[in-house]
């Protein structure tokens, strides 16, 4: 008997035509969830996984991730809570994130590393200095000043937003507080003054919006004790992508030294509404 060559398949060849017929897996597949047990399993996830990855897989998920709900309980959890309990975030996505990403973006404010971080654009008179504290400040982690001396001294630092993990597209959309404190304190025995000047800065570095009150005077004789100046920028429009931040001052009598005004703990902060402090 003659075997027939070419006219059989063998039982044995992979049968694919089901499979090429199936297509793509679609995201529709991925199994639906008790609500409850999603949220659960999202409070495991990093959040930036929630935001980057988990919302892309499906319309029920970019639904739960989106839910306010969602990131109340995660603050709850976490114990990010509003300072004023009256005042509900309207979004409770941004507030976590503003709040776990809420630090001092000045490096070295408490002049724990000399004059790292800083320009000095003026240096009269004996020139800066960095001291040991004079009066105790409220703040009993800070241990250092900087100190003036009897021409004018004065520094800043340029902070970039980008560098610092806030998106252009970020800054533009959300125009979060921008919160600026700065405390300053004169020698008992030495006049002095305190001047101070905040810039939003542009792209290109044009200033867009500029915190700079009036020049603060100590007499002679004073009670030397610790301020503390604050100040919020709020809805300052879209394209700040640097803060800067200046300040300084001199003593009035010219005396030899350093017997001018005393900065310290200086702080530039991104922070949810409300959430200032100030």
């Amino acid at each position: 008997m003659k075997r027939q060559m070419g006219n059989k398949t063998s039982s044995n060849a992979p049968k694919t035509e089901k499979w090429e017929n199936m297509g793509p897996p679609q995201w529709s597949d991925v199994p639906s969830l008790p609500l409850g047990v999603l949220e659960e399993i999202f409070h495991n996830i990093p959040a930036q996984q929630l935001v980057c990855t988990c919302r892309l897989v499906c319309q029920e998920w970019r639904e739960t991730v989106d839910s306010g709900c969602l990131w109340k309980e995660r603050c709850r959890r976490e114990g990010l809570h509003p300072s004023d309990s009256d005042k509900v975030p309207s979004d409770w996505r941004l507030f976590y994130f503003l709040c776990k990403k809420r630090r001092n973006l000045l490096k070295n404010p408490k002049a724990e590393d000399n004059f790292s971080g800083w320009e000095l654009i003026e240096n009269g008179g004996d020139k800066w200095k960095v001291d040991t504290l004079f009066a105790e400040h409220p703040d009993i982690t800070v241990k250092k000043n900087f100190v003036t001396s009897y021409f004018s001294c004065v520094k800043r630092q340029l902070v970039d937003l980008r560098a610092e993990g806030y998106s252009a597209a970020f800054m533009d959309e959300f125009q979060p507080d921008i919160f600026i404190s700065d405390w300053y304190a004169p020698r008992w025995d030495c006049g002095c003054e305190y001047e101070i000047c905040v810039q939003l800065l542009d792209a290109n570095k044009q200033v867009l919006q500029s915190f700079r009150p009036d020049k603060v005077y100590f007499d002679q004789w004073n009670d030397q004790k610790w301020n503390q100046v604050t100040h919020v920028f709020r809805s300052y429009g879209r394209g700040v992508r640097y803060v800067q931040f200046i300040h300084g001052g001199k003593d009035t009598q010219f005396w030899a030294g350093w017997y001018g005004i005393r900065v310290t703990n200086s702080s530039v902060e991104i922070c949810p509404a409300g959430e200032d402090g100030a």
